[in-house]
């Protein structure tokens, strides 16, 4: 038993060497074949080029993507394929762990971050809890939130108050943003972690992740994004902006599945954010006598085995992505955003999303009969996000979404004036 891990620990480790695992150009290992690439060939409703690559767009008018952002053919493929495999000739576990260094290194340069700090979870909560169980806050502690979060960060720091006595201090939004000045009026010596979700699901606010990390930073306190609604939609350079860690979904702007979820530690705190739980996945070398060194960079936080039907489609979606370019994403996207706010605008609607906002995602309470909104929505084949009890309308553009998907839309709301 002992030689057998040990070829496995060595195996695996010799793949990463030998670099084998960052050329597949979207498609699998372990003789599944090749997955093509986005031919990306723009036209003029189709700027980026990708729209064949999308069965959706053939489907009905989605303006989803805060919700659930459908994958290109080639994330299914290889999805597919795994499932396949395991039908017919399962791959190993060495070969499937290999699949998750090239997804680490994939989204690394994603993010402009090291290989050595993506690690890889299950779903985006796992990663604040890991943080703020590592952190260890004790009475008299605060974090500093804002209104703009996703659920599980107030319950998991509700948890927290109630049971240790962390502060929890939440700025109000106004006009639907939270500037740094409205946190830095909450932020003093006792604050440990300022939490953002970095773009707002609630109406795509895109918090200044820079100035946020600069004030953390100046009191000494950590700062956390849940950036599942920013990553892969809205360009990211780690460097850049300080942040000290984040966690994402993949469902979502990644273009991927469900059940895995990159979680970046900045490199200098891999030694303060600990594990909280240990399994086999962990282990980098036997030393003997059932004793074992742990790894020390960011896989530690992958304990246990992953689903690797979504590490394998997440692989072939983030080299869709870095074709393509999220910058380009970002470009096109947000141009259409802006679109479709001006003309809701026009239309007399009050926007939750601030004007000129950098995100592609567009809120607004439409003020309307509800059951008549959906019977009009699904009478014109449009697909978007009914919240607040269904008064409120969240459209989130795509890399697929063109101006005819926006004028669609903009039909539907004119109706209701």
């Amino acid at each position: 038993m002992k030689s057998t891990r040990r070829e496995f620990l060595g195996a695996v480790a010799g793949v990463a060497a030998a670099g084998r695992l960052g050329d597949m150009s979207g498609g699998l290992r372990g003789g599944l074949g090749t997955c093509g690439t986005p031919g990306l060939t723009p036209t003029a409703d189709d700027p980026l080029g990708v729209r064949p690559d999308f069965p959706v767009t053939g489907e009905l008018t989605y303006l989803d993507g805060a919700y659930i952002t459908p994958s290109p053919r080639q994330a299914v493929d290889a999805a597919q394929a795994f499932l396949e495999a395991k039908a017919r000739n399962p791959i190993s576990l060495g070969g499937m762990l290999g699949e998750t260094v090239s997804v680490r290194q994939k989204f690394a340069r994603l993010v402009g971050a090291t290989e050595a700090e993506i690690g890889l979870l299950f779903a985006t909560s796992d990663g604040e809890n890991i943080v703020t169980r590592a952190l260890e806050f004790r009475p008299g502690d605060n974090v500093v939130v804002d209104d703009l979060h996703y659920e599980t960060t107030y319950l998991l720091y509700q948890e927290l108050a109630e049971s240790i006595g962390l502060e929890v201090r939440t700025v109000r939004s106004d006009g639907g943003a939270a500037p740094v000045e409205a946190f830095a009026e909450l932020v003093d010596e006792r604050t440990r972690l300022v939490s953002v979700a970095w773009v707002s699901h609630q109406n795509g606010y895109v918090h200044d992740l820079k100035g946020l990390a600069d004030l953390a930073h100046n009191n000494g306190a950590y700062l956390y994004a849940d950036a599942i609604q920013g990553v892969g939609m809205v360009d990211l350079d780690v460097r850049d902006v300080g942040i000290d860690f984040f966690t994402a979904g993949t469902y979502k702007w990644l273009l991927g599945g469900y059940g895995v979820a990159p979680f970046y530690v900045r490199e200098g705190l891999l030694p303060v954010i600990g594990v909280d739980r240990l399994g086999s996945l962990h282990i980098a070398e036997e030393i003997g006598d059932f004793r074992y060194r742990v790894h020390s960079d960011a896989r530690k936080y992958g304990y246990a085995t992953f689903g690797f039907g979504a590490v394998y489609q997440l692989d072939a979606a983030l080299e869709y992505l870095l074709r393509v370019g999220v910058a380009a994403v970002a470009a096109h996207t947000v141009s259409l955003a802006h679109r479709l706010h001006a003309g809701l605008s026009d239309q007399g609607y009050e926007l939750w999303t601030p004007r000129d906002n950098g995100s592609a995602i567009v809120a607004f309470d439409h003020q309307h009969d509800v059951d008549r909104v959906r019977a009009d929505l699904e009478r014109a084949n449009v697909k978007v996000s009914l919240k607040a009890e269904g008064t409120q309308v969240r459209a989130g553009i795509a890399l697929f979404n063109n101006s005819d998907d926006i004028d669609a839309l903009l039909r539907v709301t004119g109706g209701w004036r």
